[in-house]
């Protein structure tokens, strides 16, 4: 069973894959079943229709998903593939503690299979940019980092697993910030994680960013399965063709490797366990 449940179409404003190339593509190379999971950035990204003039980075507009257009096409591409391949419709959502009632009406909006909760920004701040860690220190940064992932954790429940969980490391000049002085933040994290019947993402996208490590860490891989972490999605953060299902079987051994007998797909908000 291959799976990829991380993947942006056109819909998110930062790609420009089709979603039907999408699905004829993972045909071809075999996977299993896929889940899209376009982007959804209150506070940074308005919806389409809000009257704001819209801003544009790196040629892209700066919008959320096309909720109508979004929903109608998935519909239209699983129904007409739904011999060859299972196709879910997710939404890759990042979530803000200042935002969390625009994603909470959101999601009495529209019903979908999967979601990715994701910390892209801080106060509206990006860190890909850097100004977020502008004028802080590493340890400051992210601190403020986790803190506010642990703040939305705790306030949050429209979500089925916790994207990408370390992807500060990604924006660091510096390496990792080391893992043991996060470890407190991290530990409380993924205990609400857990308790709340919700799940965390390996993201094999670290293989195409050079980082040293996985994506979470094999030391938050280890602490969540410590702690009786079992719902974990594997995920390629596909943006283009060649990161379509790229290292995941590679994420399937890497669990495996630490004691992880179980992956996770999804329908309808609930996690579907398959041996690894």
């Amino acid at each position: 069973m291959l799976a990829d449940y991380h993947i942006h179409s056109e819909f998110s404003d930062d790609s420009d894959y089709p979603m039907e190339t999408i699905v004829q593509d993972a045909i071809n190379i075999g996977l299993d079943e896929i889940c899209f999971t376009d982007h959804v950035d209150y506070g940074i990204k308005d919806d389409r229709g809000s009257g704001r003039e819209i801003r544009y980075s790196g040629g892209y507009p700066c919008l959320n998903v096309d909720y109508p257009r979004y929903f109608k096409k998935f519909a239209r591409v699983k129904a007409l593939y739904s011999d060859r391949i299972a196709v879910k419709a997710g939404l890759e959502c990042g979530v803000q503690s200042h935002t969390i009632p625009q994603f909470n009406a959101l999601f009495e909006r529209y019903e979908m299979d999967f979601a990715l909760l994701s910390i892209h920004q801080v106060d509206d701040m990006e860190f890909w940019t850097g100004d977020f860690q502008r004028g802080k220190t590493q340890r400051e940064y992210n601190e403020r980092y986790y803190g506010e992932m642990l703040k939305v954790v705790r306030s949050y429940t429209n979500y089925s697993v916790l994207a990408h969980m370390d992807l500060i490391v990604r924006h660091e000049e510096h390496g990792a910030y080391p893992f043991e002085l996060l470890e407190p933040f991290i530990r409380e994290i993924l205990k609400v994680v857990i308790s709340g019947g919700k799940g965390i993402e390996l993201n094999t996208s670290y293989r195409r960013y050079g980082l040293s490590g996985s994506m979470p860490s094999v030391d938050i891989l280890k602490l969540y399965r410590e702690l009786g972490g079992e719902i974990i999605t594997i995920g390629s953060d596909t943006h283009q063709p060649a990161h379509l299902g790229a290292y995941i079987s590679e994420g399937m051994e890497l669990l495996k490797s630490l004691g992880f007998k179980r992956f996770c797909t999804y329908e309808k908000m609930k996690p579907i366990f398959h041996e690894l």
